[in-house]
């Protein structure tokens, strides 16, 4: 192998990994959760556990058409299942909107969640090298990019493959999970890790 070779090797063993171990961190959590404690609001203006859950397995299927070309999985047939009170991941949305945020049916929101992780994950182990490097979002980069964390570590060129995998699944779905773990304090619960 040449040092291209190994670095991409490298490279793309740790995102798998990286990704599993996050995605096994909400597992273990819906797994450990009731809906009273998904839906519970602590007081006005902290936003339910329920927001956290559905807005980040939402925006990894849809970042995952970005990163992949492959159509997201909810639809309204989905909707229907799992009856989120705001069908809507709430990027574009206020907290005081999405504060209201709440599942209606926990099982059918751990299905989906599991259908969104599996194929993440199945797709990354088909990723070679090369791939990482492509520019998704070209600059200059539109405005619902603009002033995200993404548009922060984009380069000269604009947001490649490898940043959308670190920013729009791995570092958002961390973020995410920081704020499930503090949630579950608030009904009772543990963190998941120490």
């Amino acid at each position: 192998m040449n040092p291209t070779t190994d670095h991409y090797a490298v490279l793309l063993d740790s995102l798998r990994r990286r990704m599993r171990a996050m995605h096994s961190l909400y597992h273990d959590a819906t797994a450990t959760m009731t809906l009273d404690q998904v839906n519970h609001v602590e007081r006005e203006g902290v936003l339910p556990i329920a927001f956290s859950l559905f807005h980040y397995t939402n925006m990894e299927d849809v970042g995952f058409m970005v990163l992949s070309g492959e159509a997201p999985i909810w639809n309204d047939e989905w909707q229907a299942r799992v009856q989120m009170a705001i069908n809507d991941h709430g990027k574009e949305r206020t907290v005081e909107e999405m504060v209201h945020q709440r599942v209606g049916n926990y099982e059918e929101l751990c299905a989906y969640q599991r259908i969104v992780f599996d194929r993440t994950e199945s797709w990354l182990d088909t990723l070679i090298g090369p791939e990482l490097d492509e520019i998704l979002v070209p600059r200059p980069l539109p405005p619902v990019v603009a002033n995200t964390y993404s548009a922060r570590v984009a380069g000269p060129e604009g947001i490649r493959r490898l940043d959308g995998i670190e920013c729009w699944l791995y570092q958002h779905g961390l973020r995410h999970m920081g704020e499930i773990e503090l949630a579950r304090g608030f009904v009772g619960l543990g963190g998941m890790t120490s």
